[in-house]
């Protein structure tokens, strides 16, 4: 994608507009994460990082059925993890960062998930965007915007900002969309970016913001 002049102020894709539109066409919208609990929507967001949620979905109902808890997932041994999660990208790494997660819910939080982002954030492999997915998702609370890939790249297609930086992008939208719809929108605007703003082909003739787009970095 084309990086737009930073001398030049950006066209800008009309906000209220486009979370009307949004709404209408992804009633439905949720998070594509499989999940039964607060616990098991936490190491399936851990384990997305880098992958898509269709390569975690196949992985979590066989590692779900050995570790449905907390409790469960810190008694396994390290391999086991490894060779259950093994096809999904870095699961070395993630394999560490599930287990001692899990150890660190048991020993520090009662075998729960907290429902707070400093908790969650000091947790092994959950950042910020992990802990707004499951704040969000888990608890119905709205402690930010989750800004993954497709979030990043279509709010700066939309001229919402230029920067590439998850944080930095997160507080610009959050001056721009109402906390009421934090929540949502991030599911719908992902739903967006999955299926018609895709990051290769972005197929803008049947995109239904196509009229208030500036269409930022699309190749003409």
């Amino acid at each position: 994608m084309k990086k737009p002049d930073p001398r030049k102020k950006l066209k800008k894709a009309p906000v209220e507009e486009v979370l009307r539109r949004l709404r209408r066409e992804y009633p439905d919208a949720h998070c594509e994460l499989d999940h039964q609990s607060a616990f098991q929507l936490l190491v399936a967001t851990v384990l997305s990082a880098q992958c898509t949620d269709v390569m975690v979905n196949r992985v979590t109902p066989v590692l779900f059925k050995y570790a449905p808890t907390p409790e469960a997932l810190a008694e396994l041994p390290l391999e086991k993890i490894e060779n259950m999660i093994r096809s999904i990208g870095l699961y070395k790494n993630k394999a560490k960062n599930i287990r001692s997660l899990a150890r660190d819910l048991v020993d520090k939080h009662h075998g729960e998930v907290p429902s707070n982002l400093p908790d969650l954030v000091e947790l092994a492999g959950v950042g910020r965007k992990t802990a707004n997915v499951v704040l969000g998702n888990a608890f119905g609370i709205a402690s930010g915007i989750v800004v993954d890939t497709h979030i990043g790249r279509l709010s700066r297609r939309f001229g919402w900002t230029r920067s590439e930086d998850a944080v930095q992008i997160e507080k610009e939208l959050q001056k721009l969309i109402p906390e009421e719809r934090w929540v949502q929108f991030s599911h719908e605007l992902i739903f967006l970016g999955r299926r018609i703003c895709k990051a290769r082909n972005p197929d803008c003739p049947s995109c239904f913001l196509k009229d208030i787009c500036p269409k930022i970095g699309v190749a003409s």
